[in-house]
């Protein structure tokens, strides 16, 4: 069973979160979460994400990096720069959009394209 693997560059927590609402508000230029940019305003998510989100279009798991990271824990897990999206299918866990990647996705409704985009491919895969 593939899914997506959402991991924010943000630490879990009320207090972590209420730095980073901050953040976001003094020196938005300076944030460090891009995905956290393109799917939550100031103090929520945004209802298109959380919408998108709430769909059966594949199945999604979300992460702040410290619950990826203790979840994930391996020696043999690479060095993400996060945030990253990666897949989980059976050969384990591969990239599907990477720290940089975010810079070229302007809006949560291109983030939401790409996935899109990219189930659409599995589909057209599994009919083959």
């Amino acid at each position: 069973m593939r899914k997506l693997i959402f991991v924010y560059n943000a630490k879990a927590g009320v207090v972590n979160n209420w730095l980073d609402i901050a953040h976001k508000i003094v020196s938005p230029t300076t944030y460090e979460c891009d995905l956290c940019t393109l799917t939550h305003g100031n103090f929520s998510e945004k209802q298109i994400w959380k919408k998108f989100r709430n769909t059966d279009l594949i199945d999604m798991e979300f992460h702040h990096k410290d619950e990826f990271l203790k979840k994930y824990k391996s020696k043999w897990l690479p060095k993400y720069t996060f945030p990253v999206v990666l897949i989980s299918d059976k050969q384990g866990l591969q990239p599907f959009i990477m720290s940089q990647d975010f810079k070229e996705i302007d809006s949560v409704e291109g983030l939401i394209e790409r996935i899109e985009h990219f189930v659409k491919q599995l589909d057209a895969n599994v009919q083959d």
